[in-house]
């Protein structure tokens, strides 16, 4: 096979029905019709974030991408376990299935499981044609994920923004690779064309990426959010607790160092969400504080230097990833 053929004649492009293998994380406050509409007309694979958005609200989201696009599109659904029986929890668990009703409902392209396992509705998911996505952090969890059911994999390092594992991306991909027999996916600080190519250099058919299509014209979120990210090195983020309960790398601020040293006053998901989490990401993502606010990023920030149209980010990987291959290809 050409190398060039690593895009143009891509396994899992072909299975999704879209042109290239570049995925847009359903981002939490971020990712909504606009930008995933953007990103599949573009030619990748555009997804909403559903996480904790009214049931209604997401399928006036899902109605709307189709309205403006009709390629493939993707819906993402926190599938986490949740502990204990209090209100937040119940209400959780609740929404989660409202996702998930409403989305087989409406219908989309692909649906991403953004945290925990989803086997519970592969079948049901397959039954409506569409394909399942399941993001991990590790190995034991990619084995679960696909022995349940999925038909990709999404092998996501700790490199990554919002909600990561403890294991770099350089180390995760090969390994991931090597333990399951589905489509791999490459996740975590990855922003450009070099990555994209590193990533199916490990053995990955494809990536998602975040935090690169968060400083995008289409994304919903303040400006300073998007200011911030360009603004950040590499190591402007840290990974903490703070914000859901579990482990999340965001931009280092005055609300991430607010909680050095007080981890033991962290809930468990999702009470600590509610309860802190969601009021700042209000702050941070919607009104624009970049010092109080919560700023989910990952190191793939310092590639970042510009806030571009979404169509451009995915022409501009694409095209820096053809020219790699190109210059593979005359050597």
């Amino acid at each position: 096979m050409a190398l060039m053929n690593l895009l143009d004649d891509n396994p899992f492009a072909r299975l999704l029905g879209i042109r290239y293998p570049l995925c847009q994380a359903g981002m939490y406050q971020v990712a909504y019709a606009e930008l995933a509409a953007a990103v599949s007309e573009a030619g990748g694979l555009g997804v909403l974030g559903s996480a904790f958005m009214e049931a209604e609200d997401l399928r006036a989201e899902i109605r709307k991408v189709k309205e403006l696009t009709d390629k493939p599109f993707g819906v993402d659904i926190l599938f986490a376990e949740v502990s204990g029986g209090d209100q937040t929890a119940t209400g959780y668990t609740a929404q989660v299935e409202e996702h998930i009703n409403v989305t087989f409902e409406e219908g989309c392209h692909v649906l991403v499981s953004g945290l925990g396992n989803p086997g519970r509705i592969v079948d049901d998911a397959h039954k409506r044609g569409m394909k399942v996505m399941s993001l991990v952090g590790n190995v034991r969890q990619a084995v679960a994920v696909a022995d349940s059911g999925v038909d990709v994999v999404i092998a996501s390092g700790h490199e990554g923004g919002g909600h990561v594992g403890r294991v770099g991306t350089m180390a995760l991909i090969p390994k991931v690779v090597d333990s399951v027999d589905v489509p791999v996916l490459a996740a975590g600080g990855l922003a450009d064309g070099r990555g994209m190519i590193a990533a199916m250099a490990l053995g990955a058919q494809g990536v998602w990426m975040g935090t690169r299509f968060i400083a995008t014209e289409e994304a919903r979120g303040h400006i300073n959010y998007k200011k911030k990210i360009v603004e950040i090195d590499e190591s402007g983020t840290v990974v903490t607790r703070a914000h859901s309960g579990k482990p999340n790398r965001m931009i280092r601020n005055q609300f991430t160092d607010s909680w050095a040293g007080r981890e033991h006053e962290i809930k468990p998901f999702p009470q600590q969400f509610k309860e802190v989490g969601e009021p700042g990401s209000i702050r941070g993502r919607v009104e624009g504080d970049t010092e109080t606010g919560v700023l989910p990023a990952g190191q793939g920030a310092g590639l970042i230097d510009a806030i571009p149209p979404a169509a451009h980010v995915v022409e501009s990987i694409i095209a820096e990833a053809r020219a790699i291959l190109a210059g593979w290809e005359a050597a």
